[in-house]
């Protein structure tokens, strides 16, 4: 019911203005109030919808009155009542948010226009709060979808500009901050400790979480510009080290934290250099960071800049099963050290870790692959390259029977979940569980088997559902935000822009026109 106060200090015009609504708006619920002091006290206990407030009264006027009620329930509205000697009143109290006002007198039919177009105003800012609290409520439950997708497709896929523009929006961060990444690595048995990991990383307020990915998760962390980075980054990991059931030795736990980059488009980096620094979880303090990695003489296997792009190209190299790259990569690491006469004990060594972070990295794309060692102690640089090769050849044959077990339709079956669901806030993690792989390798056998990743196919699924919504000129723009799983009107013109060179306006006019013709 909508409900309506009267207030006038003129008997006689209350009524009269209550038995013009009741007649051309008898679903109205109407009081009265004959000063002020009393329409002040009466709005507290009826909770009216609109006003009707006479200017003129003695006591506490009409524009007093309002400035009191709408202090302390600003939802209310207003329409001034006044004669034509006050009218600078009624201009004043439109400045002060009233609706609209009536002139006395007024005929039937202007003060019953007026209260419904009031109505109707009322109504659609209610409508329009309704959607927006609805929309604010469906962003807050896919938050946690967006930063995981976000996490997953910065540091093993890309983003395109358009989507990173509104991801950065909807997560409030600023790209001009530094960022790194940190990631922790969990003993067996403990992935239930993600959700423990993730509340650590929320209540600092500045990081982003990765989907679970094996026993390993990422975290982008953006730079705090009160204090250093170490200082933040270790405070962060010795906060992370605490959701571990026991942090003593052999605990299991780890935390690898890469080094500060400018950009959104250098953070791979880090997360690779992040996976560098907990190749050894053994370590008695439990954080490390990739620039504290050890740099030695040339006898004793120097770890330079050139090397060290080396570990993170062949990163790259094994998550695109690019293995005769992964093989030149690390047969040429042993040609080196040979010809700079280093000790062939701390190469083999050397060799062993760069094959531990070669089995790390299959671990990440779901491939469970068994843990690189040699054997014996290698008496030569022939007998290294023969042993290396052989624990290599190991770890493709895991890799391809992996690739080898999934059902033949599964990329057919995601494709079909994304076009049946695009409308919704799905996430790589959720379409993960769903056919059993993991969101990293969904990522990569979407540029692999499609040319496009993720998060382009799903805007291609949601642009042609708006083309096929926009041919009925019923539903507005808007709607159709909204129904093809968009928070915002303004992003979705600006992408359906960018993939079909004319704005969503320009589209349905072509549109409409061609179908009339």
């Amino acid at each position: 019911m909508f409900k309506v106060l009267i207030v006038d200090d003129e008997r006689i015009e209350r009524e009269g203005l209550r038995a013009i609504l009741k007649n051309g708006c008898p679903d109205l619920e109407i009081e009265e109030a004959s000063n002020g002091k009393i329409a002040v006290e009466r709005a507290a206990a009826f909770r009216p919808d609109l006003i009707l407030m006479d200017i003129k009264m003695p006591g506490m006027n009409g524009l007093e009155a309002v400035e009191r009620i709408a202090a302390d329930d600003p939802d209310i509205r207003f329409i001034m009542v006044t004669a034509f000697d006050t009218f600078d009143y009624a201009r004043q109290a439109i400045k002060l948010g009233v609706k609209d006002y009536l002139l006395k007198p007024s005929k039937a039919r202007e003060i019953v226009e007026t209260v419904d177009k009031a109505r109707k105003q009322i109504e659609e800012e209610r409508k329009s709060l309704e959607r927006n609290e609805k929309q604010q409520a469906a962003l807050k439950k896919a938050m946690p979808l967006v930063e995981t997708d976000v996490v997953t497709q910065l540091l093993f896929d890309h983003v395109h500009e358009v989507h990173l523009e509104e991801l950065l929006g909807l997560l409030d961060i600023r790209a001009a901050n530094e960022m790194f990444v940190m990631s922790v690595l969990l003993p067996p048995g403990s992935e239930s400790s993600y959700s423990a990991v993730k509340e650590k990383v929320r209540q600092a307020g500045s990081g982003w979480v990765g989907a679970m990915n094996g026993r390993r998760i990422p975290i982008i962390v953006f730079r705090e510009n009160d204090r250093s980075f170490r200082s933040q980054a270790m405070s962060l990991a010795r906060s992370l080290l605490t959701a571990a059931p026991s942090v003593g030795a052999g605990s299991g736990w780890f935390v690898g934290i890469g080094n500060p980059y400018a950009s959104l488009g250098q953070i791979r980096q880090s997360y690779q250099e992040s996976l560098l620094a907990s190749m050894d979880p053994s370590m008695a303090v439990k954080y490390r960071f990739y620039e504290d990695l050890p740099a030695q003489g040339t006898a004793s296997l120097s770890i330079g800049q050139a090397a060290r792009q080396r570990e993170r190209q062949l990163l790259d190299s094994i998550r695109l099963g690019q293995w005769d790259t992964v093989q030149e990569n690390l047969m040429e690491v042993i040609g080196r050290y040979e010809r700079e006469g280093a000790n062939l004990v701390l190469t083999q060594q050397r060799m062993l870790e760069l094959l531990w972070i070669a089995s790390r990295t299959l671990n990440d794309l779901g491939v469970e692959a068994e843990a690189p060692t040699y054997t014996f102690q290698a008496q030569d640089f022939r007998q290294l390259r023969a042993e290396t090769g052989h624990l290599l050849k190991r770890m493709k044959k895991a890799y391809a029977e992996h690739y080898n077990r999934l059902a033949p339709d599964t990329i057919h079956r995601i494709k079909q979940y994304i076009e049946e669901h695009s409308h919704e806030d799905i996430s790589l993690e959720a379409i993960g569980r769903r056919v059993g792989l993991s969101p990293f390798y969904i990522s990569k056998m979407f540029k692999e088997q499609l040319g496009v990743n993720y998060i382009d196919y799903l805007t291609e699924c949601r642009i042609e559902k708006a083309k096929k919504l926009m041919a009925d000129p019923e539903k507005s723009l808007k709607e159709i935000t909204f129904e093809v799983g968009y928070h915002d009107p303004n992003y979705f013109s600006k992408v359906f822009k960018k993939l079909c060179e004319l704005s969503p306006t320009e589209y349905r006019k072509t549109l409409l026109q061609g179908a009339k013709e």
